[in-house]
């Protein structure tokens, strides 16, 4: 793996995540930004990804299903990096053990057999890793077509994207591969999901504040951070993110 040297505006971006007021659970002094942000999603949504995640829904489950283990294997040496910078011997194992089980007896990555025997993946993320090291959260944004995130969650995406351990291994031509295939499942987990998605994102009396409360709740249950008592949409999957694979 290449050496990861964070730029000054990484730092910066690390520096500038702001706290919460005290007993304020949902920080979101960008508000009209975010939502501004959130309607360009949605129309995203509504032109491109929802009709193409309906259209996955009609392949046999078979090609959906090797779309979605290639994409897991190609994403596994960055998890196993970020494992390693938390400190978790047990999940970058795991990760590691999966990766070399999938890449050889699994055909690339495009069978799970890992899974088969009982080694699942320990996902995880730069985001994660920075609350590991004890960034705070920051403020609540909506990113751009990756759509909900928060300051320290951004950051992370951002080095998660730019540094992936595979390129130094693989071609490009390789990589971009890893990349469609990424791309794919993630039309594919919107189809899997479309009824969550559609009743956050069209049926409910306010969209982006729906979103909010999801993303942040299921982010902060992930990392073993918060659990309140907000309300959640009865009607939604209680750990589904709109816009992650999840």
């Amino acid at each position: 793996m290449k050496p990861v040297f964070v730029s000054l505006p990484v730092l910066l971006a690390l520096g500038a995540c702001s706290v919460a007021p005290e007993g304020q659970s949902i920080h979101d002094p960008y508000e009209q930004t975010n939502r501004q942000i959130h309607e360009f999603n949605v129309g995203l949504d509504r032109a491109l990804l929802r009709p193409a995640s309906q259209a996955a829904n009609t392949l046999p489950d078979g090609v959906t299903q090797t779309v979605t283990n290639f994409a897991d294997n190609v994403a596994l040496p960055g998890l196993i990096a970020n494992g390693i910078l938390q400190g978790d011997v047990k999940g970058a194992s795991t990760n590691t053990f999966r990766f070399v089980i999938n890449s050889t007896v699994g055909f690339y990555g495009l069978f799970d057999v890992a899974d088969i025997i009982g080694l699942y993946e320990e996902d995880t993320d730069f985001g994660e890793t920075l609350a590991v090291w004890g960034v705070p959260e920051g403020a609540y944004v909506e990113l751009p077509v990756l759509g909900p995130s928060t300051e320290r969650d951004a950051v992370g995406e951002i080095v998660d994207m730019l540094y992936d351990p595979l390129g130094n291994w693989v071609t490009d031509e390789q990589l971009a591969y890893g990349t469609a295939a990424n791309v794919a499942d993630k039309i594919i987990t919107r189809g899997a999901f479309g009824n969550s998605v559609d009743s956050v994102l069209y049926d409910s009396a306010d969209g982006y504040a729906q979103a909010r409360l999801l993303y942040l709740e299921n982010r902060r249950y992930d990392l073993g951070q918060e659990q309140s008592d907000a309300y959640i949409d009865p009607y939604a999957d209680p750990y589904f993110d709109p816009y992650e694979d999840q």
